[in-house]
């Protein structure tokens, strides 16, 4: 199904917070117990394609292209995942503090909401407050 989505990302550092949004157009669909939404966006370094999925007990956020990352998502536990760029490997970790999504049938949207902690190398990189909203395109 083809859905307008808007995602915002809020990294809260120490004092410092700072917010990011972006508009894609993309595509939600289901496949087994999962939930997929899945869109590209033009950044500085060339086209990224994002896969975001989710199941009842976690998630997952995929992006290949010009950078390539994995990050899992499980509440309440430390997961590895990683980040490629042209200027190596970074290896990362989350630790899930929310996960909460939803789809409604009859209205054709819903919402994807993620918060956890990242740390990049063994350091903490901040607190990441992801909200993922989606509608069907007409």
């Amino acid at each position: 199904m083809p859905v307008k989505i808007n995602v915002k990302t809020t990294i809260h550092d120490g004092n410092s917070k700072d917010t990011f949004e972006l508009t894609a157009v993309g595509r939600y669909y289901k496949k087994g117990n999962a939930r997929y939404l899945q869109y590209e966006e033009e950044m500085d370094v060339g086209m990224v394609k994002t896969i975001v999925k989710m199941t009842e007990d976690d998630g997952l956020i995929l992006r290949s292209g010009s950078i390539k990352m994995r990050l899992p998502f499980k509440m309440h536990q430390s997961l590895r995942g990683n980040y490629t760029t042209p200027y190596g490997v970074f290896n990362l970790k989350t630790l899930t503090k929310r996960m909460v999504h939803e789809f409604k049938e009859e209205t054709s949207n819903g919402s994807i909401d993620l918060m956890y902690d990242l740390h990049m190398q063994g350091a903490k990189a901040g607190t990441y407050h992801l909200t993922i909203a989606f509608e069907e395109e007409n």
